[in-house]
């Protein structure tokens, strides 16, 4: 069954500015989303997501109440919520696997929704800008085809993305939103940044940089955090990047160098120089090849719990 607008199929071959001209609505709806506020959103009751990485759980989750992600340039967040069930999944797409990444979260969606005919599947696309590169538009066109290829109906309801997120400032393009969080108790999505990427931000960021696949993150029936075992070879030339200037770092290790927020190339130096002190996780990190597994404490914040408690 395909990707549906309005009850109205999309089709996989159908392009993004032609999408918005057959639904003008999405286009109100973009702007209604970008005219909000961008809110910040502290770690109590946060589990945030990282590049390639998701999470999905339900209203139930007494720990987790916001699933959140930002730092997307020509990356695309993606939010998927069944209706029914309240199950909500949000992922940090960056087109490294588009189609395999779709039917992996569409699957975890579907596992919290067990009652046939109650509720739907909705998504919600933010993400991306007019790049010189055409990333953002590449990726878009994949979520599409890869959402209209799903054996079950999708409705989509939020496309704010590529030309619907883009501004420009002095000659230079530039995404309007660059993050967003989703409020898994009433389904509410608002732009949003995040003082706290953690735990485990170096890690898990290395992970990525090294060709990591969508990885699922949490326990939603344990209400856990788990991160890794990850496996990776030593990162090639990791001295040599970290002799560079911010600006080559920048130019080179990105996609697109102009869009970035302040703190890129802090981030790109702080997960190099944790690949240099880690080149073989397997004896450093993960020695007992298990995940390094966490819980919201009192103050709803993760911690780390010993894995022969659990």
């Amino acid at each position: 069954m395909p990707l549906l607008v309005n009850g109205e199929r999309v089709g996989p071959c159908r392009a993004a500015p032609d999408l918005v001209r057959a639904f003008p609505h999405l286009q109100e709806k973009a702007k209604l989303l970008q005219s909000q506020p961008t809110q910040i959103v502290e770690p109590k009751g946060l589990l945030y997501v990282q590049q390639r990485e998701f999470a999905v759980t339900t209203p139930k989750d007494g720990s987790v109440s916001i699933l959140g992600s930002d730092d997307a340039t020509t990356c695309h967040i993606v939010v998927l919520r069944h209706t029914g069930s309240g199950a909500t999944c949000l992922t940090h797409c960056d087109g490294s696997d588009t189609e395999a990444e779709v039917s992996l979260i569409m699957s975890s969606v579907k596992s919290f929704s067990t009652t046939p005919g109650y509720g739907r599947l909705e998504v919600h696309l933010v993400g991306g800008f007019n790049d010189d590169r055409q990333l953002s538009q590449k990726l878009t066109n994949q979520l599409l085809r890869a959402f209209d290829l799903q054996p079950d109906d999708v409705h989509l309801v939020t496309f704010c993305v590529t030309e619907l997120n883009d501004r420009e400032e002095k000659d230079i393009h530039l995404p309007i939103i660059y993050g967003i969080a989703v409020n898994v108790k009433t389904a509410e999505i608002f732009p949003a940044t995040f003082p706290e990427k953690g735990p485990d931000e170096d890690l898990r960021s290395a992970h990525t940089l090294t060709g990591a696949r969508l990885t699922n993150i949490y326990d939603a029936e344990m209400e856990q955090l788990h991160i890794g075992p990850y496996f990776w070879r030593p990162f090639p030339h990791v001295d040599f990047w970290l002799e560079q200037d911010d600006k080559q770092i920048l130019q080179n290790l990105s996609t697109s160098p102009l869009a970035e927020p302040p703190h890129f190339v802090s981030h790109i130096r702080s997960t190099l120089t944790f690949l240099k002190e880690h080149p073989f996780p397997s004896r450093t990190l993960f020695p007992d090849r298990k995940p390094r597994i966490y819980k919201k404490n009192e103050e709803g914040l993760w911690e780390q719990v010993c894995s022969d408690r659990i």
